[in-house]
């Protein structure tokens, strides 16, 4: 079989912050590094379910939610993989980015679709968590330009 383009990415050199992943068409999937892969410090489940909740509602009801294909989780749990429709800048994306985590870091309630009949694993929620995760990834999305969104 042929090897897909991510695992073609050296991980062992990899650090946090936005990458664009690969591009099919008018798609591209971004690559949103939160944690340094293989070194140990991983998106607990519980806060990566949560966090998954709150960057598909914020992302989907934003000013850019007709370009908004898919947020979903790694299954390594250092990011996560937004899919976007090209037309969406890297600098749009960068502002979107800042705004989603800054609301993630001081959100308070219920997590959207967080009820029994609107999810598959309802239970596994952490929100203290996540907000902390999302801080933590908004300190790295400050240091984050437009030009530096490629892997090295």
């Amino acid at each position: 079989m042929k090897r897909i383009a991510s695992f073609s990415v050296n991980h062992d050199v990899l650090q946090p912050g936005i990458y664009v992943s690969r591009i099919d068409g008018d798609a591209v999937t971004y690559d949103l590094r939160f944690k340094t892969p293989n070194a140990g410090d991983y998106i607990s489940p519980k806060a990566l379910h949560t966090l998954e909740h709150l960057i598909a509602t914020y992302v989907r009801n934003s000013k850019y939610t007709d370009g908004i294909i898919y947020a979903g989780p790694m299954g390594c749990r250092t990011g996560f993989y937004l899919v976007l429709r090209d037309g969406i800048t890297k600098g749009q994306l960068l502002e979107l980015l800042k705004e989603t985590f800054t609301f993630i870091a001081g959100f308070e309630g219920e997590i959207p679709g967080g009820k029994r009949a609107e999810c598959g694993n309802y239970l596994e929620h952490d929100l203290q968590e996540a907000r902390q995760d999302a801080q933590d990834y908004l300190n790295v999305l400050n240091n984050v330009t437009p030009d530096k969104m490629t892997y090295d």
